[in-house]
């Protein structure tokens, strides 16, 4: 897929080198489990492997940062020293936080599990280089090729759920409710749980273009909900509550967020480790964020200072490096970042809960040729 040139990041108003030793905490951290993700995209990143939601092209430094990734590595905290320059970013830093989803399913529809998890449709084209572009000022990211080649906007959610607007797309599975495969789909990944006990991973395949609209903030907006008690569980509670059914009001409400989202089966070993984000590379627990990927490349290494409900429900120092290896229709901005919490119902828990101010500092390649 063809990626923007990367952006000329030394010239931005918006970054403030700074040392390493300015950066607090930043030696204590576990930067051998940072250098563990950063060697992922390295291997993407040095082999030139397609990314599975294009970015910014990596600059020629990162590509030799991935190049030497790759060699014998012994102390991750001298690589990263090496290799890169810290700069704080100006502008003001947001974080949210995400998960894996796991659930149980079925192959094929029963009673309780009707609804569909729906396979990439054979005339969806993605635009992600050159939107489309409507008489509204939307841009869509993806569209419908038509017989004759003409592109046009694919239908919205409600049209795919309610009309079959999406015929060449397949059930790859079933889950219990709408609730369920919309959670499966803001998330981008899902495990799928079966009864004979085994697994099924379904990955990131596509998505029909038109805008992402949070639906936690549309309740928040409705008095549905306050917005200091707004969290997953009150999220899935008040859908299931207002109806998943055609036509009920909590369908209605998850249907005004005209995104739709398509899968596919990953039985690959790359797969087994974790879910697979943007770039392509399985993601880690707490040390993988999904960042503006028409701003930064991926694997750049970012060090994240927040106050976060992270490891149980009281809100704790977060001070991490986090490599960029994922990206999202909701995150927007240079200090944007969503943290990868891992998978299951207690990592959905602790992720619906943050919605915190940040800050963030990104490390940049030296070029090469610049002193070690």
């Amino acid at each position: 897929m063809p990626r923007q040139d990367a952006p000329q990041f030394s010239a931005s108003d918006l970054l403030h080198e700074i040392e390493f030793s300015q950066i607090d905490g930043f030696a204590a951290d576990d930067l051998a489990a940072a250098f563990g993700a950063f060697r992922r995209s390295a291997e993407r990143i040095a082999g030139g492997a397609q990314e599975q939601r294009g970015a910014v092209a990596p600059p020629p430094s990162l590509v030799a940062a991935a190049r030497a990734a790759l060699e014998d590595v012994s102390d991750a905290g001298a690589f990263f020293r090496q290799r890169f320059r810290p700069h704080v970013i100006k502008a003001r830093g947001f974080v949210t936080a995400y998960y894996e989803v796991e659930v149980e399913a079925r192959l094929s529809p029963e009673p309780g599990f009707a609804t569909p998890v729906l396979s990439r449709p054979l005339d969806l084209v993605t635009l992600n280089e050159s939107p489309l572009s409507l008489p509204s000022g939307e841009r869509l990211t993806s569209a419908r090729r038509q017989a004759d080649g003409a592109l046009v906007p694919y239908p919205d959610r409600r049209a795919i759920e309610e009309e079959g607007a999406a015929p060449s797309a397949h059930p790859l599975a079933y889950v219990r409710d709408a609730v369920e495969l919309f959670l499966i789909q803001v998330q981008g990944s899902a495990r799928l749980r079966l009864p004979d006990g085994s697994g099924v991973a379904l990955t990131y395949a596509g998505r029909n273009g038109w805008p992402y609209t949070s639906v936690g903030r549309l309740m928040i907006e409705r008095g549905l909900a306050k917005a200091g008690e707004m969290s997953l569980d009150l999220l899935k509670e008040t859908l299931r509550r207002f109806g998943t059914g055609p036509g009920d009001a909590g369908r209605r409400l998850m249907q005004e967020n005209r995104s739709y989202v398509f899968f596919e089966i990953d039985r690959s070993a790359t797969r087994a480790i974790g879910p697979i984000g943007g770039e392509g590379a399985p993601l880690t627990p707490f040390r993988s964020i999904a960042v503006d990927r028409s701003i930064w490349p991926y694997g750049l290494p970012f060090w994240i200072v927040a106050r976060i409900p992270w490891r149980d429900a009281a809100e704790t120092d977060f001070r991490r490096l986090m490599i960029a290896q994922d990206t999202g229709s909701a995150i927007i901005g240079p200090a944007r970042a969503d943290l990868f919490f891992g998978a299951g119902e207690a990592a959905g828990r602790r992720a619906g809960d943050v919605r915190h101010a940040a800050e963030m500092i990104v490390l940049l390649p030296k070029d090469v040729g610049d002193d070690p």
